[in-house]
């Protein structure tokens, strides 16, 4: 089937395929509303993980959430449970009878999941393309950094009747995903970003701030994935101090893993409150959305902020903020000018510059963008 007859071809069921990360789920909201003006009658469904789906499951747009328990069926072959659930799940997405199936996740695993629904219609990312230097006006990142997207991966390609052609790699994750209106038709209106949260989520997030839900906050977020991505605790602290300083309270967000970055902050900022780790995505984003602004490393947290509208102010280092920073807001990113970094190394012992990447960046850099990012608002 030719693209050209996919832009004006009507489908009924729909599924789109992007479990996680929080950051990646993020960025592909946009598409829904997208999805939905194209196919005002259609069942739009999100293939995702349980955490995540507290994110999407209340937008307008979407019909319906299909679960998928990435920790259980990572036993796949090893445990009978998870065995179990993997046919179920297959069972499901075939008596679904989607027509449309949109992976944009790109892995050998969700490309199984594609082909598992049967759909005559399977779009996703064509095989990688050659990294080379990038030309974004608004960032001079001099080197090419080894590792990073660069298309569908593991083979994935295959397991698609169509596939979105990569004409750059210097693009955002956003606008990367929007390459998908030519081929389905869809608008080119604005990317609309928003997040639909639960009252649930909401009422969580006010009884978990407490006694600071009757005044401004600031969100601080250390934690990320990658180690090589985590700026100095004791410079959030830093930060915190000055928060206080100037009548906003302070509040620590982030995973159970973020922990220990969390007890090294509020030793040093004792009147912060730790909440890593006692919040649902949901939650996060709700007290994300309430707080003045938002403080992260390059996370899915920061995101978030984006999407909220919530004023944030992001360290990067090893990663390309023209390609995963926050989305349309390059003055929001502080980051030493080394010609080593963008690199994408995950791992500290990967470095031979000493991480320099994120310990050249002061507090009082990141202090100097939150006075201009409080200032636009009204807050400073």
């Amino acid at each position: 089937m030719k693209v050209e007859s996919l832009q004006t071809r009507n489908f009924s069921r729909i599924l789109l395929i992007k479990p996680s990360a929080l950051g990646d789920v993020v960025h592909t909201i946009p598409l829904l509303p997208k999805l939905r003006t194209r196919f005002p009658d259609a069942q739009i469904d999100w293939f995702i993980t349980p955490e995540n789906a507290e994110l999407v499951q209340h937008h307008p747009a979407l019909s319906g959430v299909v679960l998928f328990d990435r920790k259980k069926l990572a036993r796949l072959g090893r445990a009978w449970d998870a065995t179990l659930e993997s046919f179920r799940l297959f069972a499901e997405l075939r008596r679904a009878r989607y027509e449309l199936v949109i992976d944009l996740h790109g892995q050998m695993r969700s490309a199984l999941f594609t082909l598992a629904t049967g759909a005559p219609v399977r779009i996703g990312f064509d095989r990688p393309v050659s990294r080379g230097p990038t030309e974004s006006a608004y960032h001079e990142l001099r080197n090419v950094p080894q590792r990073g997207w660069a298309g569908a991966r593991e083979g994935s390609w295959v397991a698609y009747s169509h596939r979105i052609p990569i004409a750059t790699l210097d693009v955002h994750a956003v606008e990367r995903y929007l390459w998908l209106g030519p081929i389905l038709g869809l608008d080119d209106a604005p990317p609309d970003e928003r997040i639909f949260l639960s009252p649930a989520a909401k009422a969580g997030a006010e009884r978990l701030v407490g006694r600071l839900a009757s005044q401004s906050f600031a969100a601080l977020v250390p934690g990320t994935m990658w180690e090589t991505k985590h700026w100095p605790a004791e410079r959030f602290a830093e930060v915190g101090q000055w928060f206080e300083r100037q009548g906003f309270g302070v509040v620590v967000l982030g995973t159970k893993r973020d922990g220990r970055l969390a007890k090294r902050i509020v030793e040093r900022c004792p009147g912060a409150l730790d909440l890593c780790g006692q919040t649902t995505p949901g939650q996060l984003a709700a007290i994300i959305k309430r707080a003045a602004v938002c403080v992260t490393n390059d996370s899915g947290a920061m995101h978030l902020a984006v999407a909220l509208e919530t004023p944030v102010v992001s360290v990067f280092g090893p990663t390309n903020p023209v390609h995963i920073g926050p989305y349309r807001q390059p003055e929001a990113v502080v980051r030493a000018d080394l010609p080593c970094s963008p690199c994408n190394f995950r791992n500290l012992s990967q470095c031979p510059h000493g991480h320099a990447c994120m310990h050249q960046v002061s507090a009082a850099m990141v202090i100097a963008r939150l006075e201009s990012a409080l200032r636009v608002t009204g807050n400073g």
